[in-house]
């Protein structure tokens, strides 16, 4: 538990550092704790630091999960992982959140199958920024029309963008990548529609994303160290 909290302090030094380093203010920088494949016993360590939003790429992990923390306070669940339209329905109820979204026909799913009774459900609307084949995510061309008719949905509520660079350690690279995630949110805001959000930047690139702009870094590694697939079937 010590050790996990010495992982976790020193996570936030690096983010504090980058902010700096870019002029910004450490405040408007989110982290999205990657629990996919971790145990809800790791959750509940991390939780206990003072981490409320979890990423998960599974939807049945998750919800396994979920009902296993059931008792911790103001947790967050968060879909990152790709989603198949047949399991829309139970992400819906599942999730708080899916950052994941590339497709108007998942998005209108998604709405008819959350409950009214709940809070909207906070969209992300996935772009390819790095062009690559086998990246999900729309063209980036493309995000600031697909985000004028999912904000249009009922029970859902349309935040910003989330992109994945490519894997490279060309720093110059990532943040053109990035770049063009950054210049989506300008553009969706300059044609009036609502977004605050730009969920990029993972743990071998969270400099260069928090650099361009990222209000959300998604980290996994980082914070629980390797990856081991648990005993949580899909």
């Amino acid at each position: 538990m010590v050790q996990q909290q010495n992982v976790w302090q020193a996570l936030w030094q690096r983010i504090e550092k980058s902010a700096v380093n870019c002029g910004r203010n450490v405040d408007e920088i989110h982290l999205l704790a990657v629990s996919k494949c971790f145990s809800a016993e790791r959750i509940r360590h991390i939780h206990a630091f003072g981490q409320r939003r979890f990423g998960e790429n599974y939807v049945q992990e998750a919800q396994k999960k979920r009902e296993e923390l059931a008792n911790l306070p103001e947790i967050y669940w968060v879909l990152i992982g790709s989603l198949q339209k047949n399991k829309a329905r139970l992400a819906a109820e599942v999730f708080d959140a899916v950052e994941s979204v590339d497709d108007l026909a998942l998005a209108e799913r998604l709405a008819a199958a959350r409950h009214p009774d709940r809070s909207p459900m906070e969209i992300l609307i996935q772009v390819n920024i790095s062009g690559e084949a086998q990246k999900n995510g729309v063209a980036w061309d493309q995000a600031v029309p697909l985000a004028h008719e999912i904000a249009r949905l009922p029970r859902l509520r349309w935040r910003g963008f989330m992109g994945i660079a490519e894997e490279t350690s060309d720093v110059t690279r990532q943040r053109q990548q990035f770049a063009r995630l950054r210049e989506c949110l300008s553009r969706a805001r300059a044609e009036g529609l609502n977004a605050e959000m730009l969920s990029m930047g993972m743990s071998g690139d969270l400099e260069a994303a928090i650099c361009e702009g990222s209000t959300e870094v998604r980290i996994g590694s980082a914070l629980f160290g390797a990856r081991h697939m648990a005993s949580y079937g899909e």
